[in-house]
């Protein structure tokens, strides 16, 4: 049967949840729509939570997966040397590194988020011979047990079944005050009597995306990163759904005094939605590991490597991260236009990253329905679900974006009053 959902309800485990807040098959995808298989079209600024930022079905990664599975390339290769991910490393250092002067170890570690979070974290605690890690309030860093305990939603924390330790949570540098609680952090740290040990790390998002689009003040961000040095902790940076483009440059950093030790990154440096993950780890830290220390069965993956070194031509020039900026000042100014007037509601973001945040989780899914129903795909983030989250992907043709806005116009309208 067209369109038929029964085969999911029926044998897909109850865990399933994207699903729930979009009931329909999808057929088909290219750049930044999506078809269900009744030939309904989506305009798409969900973008697979941030891993599409060069859109669906990508035609000149899909050209050039399509020869290297033809010619038999390596798809899987643990972490053996392959003539594609030679390809990837070559194009990373040439285009990303080498021209921010940056020498960091490329440490390809399991294919989601979560594994290069975990694998940055013991090796922070490898390096300093320290427990602990301080983490930030409405942080999402992964599901994984390491990971998890780093998250702050309470929804995620429950169902981990064990207690979640070595994390030491203090408030996130946006909002009121930020600057006097570091300074409280200092001079717990700084108190032989606080009771409190040196950690290991600091784990931070410069731009809290499951947390609401909350946009760290880069003062706080540095005032973090000193912190780090004087305590002889690392200073690790969660890129995962910010990086690789989202905020108009590569790193959501650049152009800062921020400096990572460790920098965490996946969802969109395996360019065609295929999985890839890894931490650029500084060498005199990288150094510390022994050879099959950290590892993990699908670190290889040729497809992912292939997709990836497309991806990185994007970066070649500045055309896509300068439209990228375009779009997401297009898209602020729209939305705070729409919000003017009402005090319940807060727009925030960088780049292509935008949050629309109603104060209402209830009302939030409201419009997301709405806009589903008429042809638009989004997610909702933040503690209660509150926050609309706009991550189109970075490749979307104006009239899409335009049109995707409009939808959401109307949505807020019908939900909002």
């Amino acid at each position: 049967m067209a369109n038929s959902m029964e085969i999911f309800e029926q044998w897909e485990s109850e865990i399933r949840a994207y699903c729930r807040a979009a009931p329909s098959v999808f057929k088909s995808a290219s750049n930044a729509k999506q078809v269900d298989e009744n030939g309904k079209e989506y305009v798409d600024f969900f973008a697979g939570a941030g891993v599409l930022n060069f859109g669906h079905n990508n035609p000149k990664m899909k050209e050039a997966m399509i020869e290297f599975l033809k010619e038999d390339g390596v798809a899987h290769s643990l972490d053996m040397y392959t003539s594609a991910k030679r390809s990837f490393i070559e194009k990373f250092v040439e285009t990303i590194l080498k021209p921010r002067n940056m020498k960091y170890k490329m440490q390809f570690t399991g294919p989601t988020g979560t594994n290069a979070v975990e694998a940055a974290l013991k090796l922070a605690r490898k390096v300093t011979g320290r427990d602990d890690v301080v983490a930030f309030t409405h942080g999402f860093h992964g599901m994984t047990l390491g990971s998890l305990a780093c998250t702050a939603n309470h929804y995620f924390r429950n169902a981990a079944g064990v207690s979640l330790d070595n994390v030491i949570r203090w408030p996130f540098g946006t909002g009121k005050n930020y600057m006097e609680s570091l300074e409280d952090l200092k001079a717990m740290f700084n108190d032989p009597s606080s009771g409190v040990n040196a950690p290991a790390a600091f784990l931070v998002e410069t731009i809290q995306a499951e947390g609401g689009v909350r946009v760290g003040s880069l003062e706080w961000l540095e005032g973090i990163q000193q912190l780090a040095r004087d305590l002889g902790a690392l200073f690790i940076i969660d890129d995962i759904q910010v990086g690789c483009g989202r905020t108009g440059s590569y790193f959501s950093f650049d152009g800062t005094d921020l400096d990572p030790d460790i920098i965490v990154l996946a969802k969109g440096i395996g360019g065609y939605g295929t999985p890839l993950a890894m931490t650029l780890n500084k060498p005199e830290y990288d150094e510390k590991w022994s050879p099959g220390e950290h590892t993990g069965t699908f670190r290889g993956q040729g497809l992912s490597f292939v997709a990836g070194t497309k991806a990185l031509d994007y970066f070649d020039n500045d055309e896509l991260m300068n439209k990228t900026k375009k779009h997401g000042e297009y898209m602020s100014f729209f939305l705070k236009d729409l919000a003017e007037g009402n005090d319940d509601v807060e727009v925030r973001g960088r780049g292509m990253i935008v949050g629309f945040d109603v104060t209402d989780g209830d009302k939030a899914k409201a419009i997301a329905r709405e806009c589903f129903e008429n042809g638009m795909l989004i997610g909702v983030c933040g503690s209660r679900g509150e926050v609309l989250k706009f991550i189109p992907p970075l490749t979307i043709p104006e009239e899409d974006l335009k049109k995707g806005l409009e939808i959401f116009s109307d949505a807020y309208k019908k939900v909002i009053g």
